[in-house]
């Protein structure tokens, strides 16, 4: 079923080298863009690296999933896991210099909320903001709304997207069910969430199935407990007789541990580097308001845009 989805087809990757060649594609190409428009004041100088973007984009994710973590009604983990791959995905092929990740992180939120049917009102949502007056609050639900169209269509309206939880508790029940030998499989479910929760902060699931993903969640789990799931690999599982199948699967488990783990990044480069970003899009960006705003590329009109750029919130306003 996975690997007849989108997610299998599209947005699974050879290598960590190839998405990151596709973030740095991306930032070239905004870069070239600003520099040949011929605007006054322009200089390489002036424009974020990639380096310095991926700075701002740890720093935004984070903030996302401390607005997920904290949303009221509970926001489920797959609900959660949707909006970061959102993020992640639409960072891919656009940067943080056309298209400011502070609304983008939000209007990911908004929309995995309604994909994965996380039933709670616009109202609601905005209401999370805890930091913003009830008028502030609509004036950034118009924003999101205004954004929904633009994230869609950079997400080749592939929104269905396959996390690794729903698999993680399959083989939590296999192991109740069929591995007798593990006394209490209950007692993997910490460690193999905390794995989740730090995969899902990495380029994992541009690499990986997110069945591969929960096994080695449970397995890593096990490990850090001294319990040996070999026989449950070769036996429960039937990789005994496939040996290459066994092979490649632990290749891919090893990959997948050694991938680049999340740091928060220093308060004195993001500070630096949000100035710097918000001046380049204060000067020097050149999408215009209309294809920010959620008007598709021919011209038609998605949404009429309402609002100034005065207007604009900031960082501050959220939690």
């Amino acid at each position: 079923m996975f690997h007849n989805s989108s997610q299998g087809k599209f947005w699974i990757f050879k290598s960590e080298d190839e998405v990151e060649q596709k973030r740095y594609k991306a930032n070239q190409k905004v870069r070239n863009k600003i520099i040949e428009s011929g605007k006054p004041g322009v200089s390489e100088s002036k424009l974020l690296e990639h380096h310095e973007e991926d700075v701002l984009f740890r720093h935004y994710e984070k903030r996302m999933l401390d607005f997920c973590n904290a949303f009221k009604p509970v926001m489920p983990k797959s609900v959660v896991g949707t909006a970061i791959m959102y993020f992640r995905r639409f960072y891919l092929n656009n940067s943080i210099m056309e298209h400011h990740p502070r609304i983008i992180m939000l209007t990911c939120a908004y929309l995995s909320c309604k994909v994965d049917e996380f039933n709670v009102s616009s109202t609601q949502f905005v209401g999370n903001l805890l930091q913003e007056t009830p008028a502030g609050q609509e004036r950034v639900l118009e924003q999101i709304l205004e954004y929904e169209l633009l994230l869609i269509q950079q997400l080749k309206f592939h929104l269905v997207v396959h996390n690794p939880y729903r698999p993680m508790e399959g083989l939590l029940i296999d192991l109740k069910t069929r591995f007798p030998t593990l006394e209490n499989p209950e007692s993997l479910r910490k460690n193999a969430d905390d794995f989740l929760t730090q995969a899902a902060m990495t380029d994992a699931g541009l690499l990986f199935p997110p069945s591969q993903i929960a096994l080695t969640a449970i397995l890593n789990s096990a490990s850090r407990a001294g319990l040996s799931m070999e026989s449950y690999l070769n036996e429960c599982l039937g990789l005994k007789e496939d040996k290459e199948t066994l092979s490649k699967m632990y290749e891919s488990m090893s990959r997948m541990k050694t991938l680049k783990k999340y740091e928060l990044p220093k308060a004195e480069e993001v500070n630096a580097y949000k100035k710097k970003l918000d001046r380049i899009h204060a000067e020097f960006s050149s999408s215009s308001n209309k294809r920010k705003r959620g008007y598709e590329e021919d011209g038609h009109v998605a949404k009429e845009a309402r609002l100034t750029e005065e207007q604009e919130w900031t960082d501050e306003d959220l939690v």
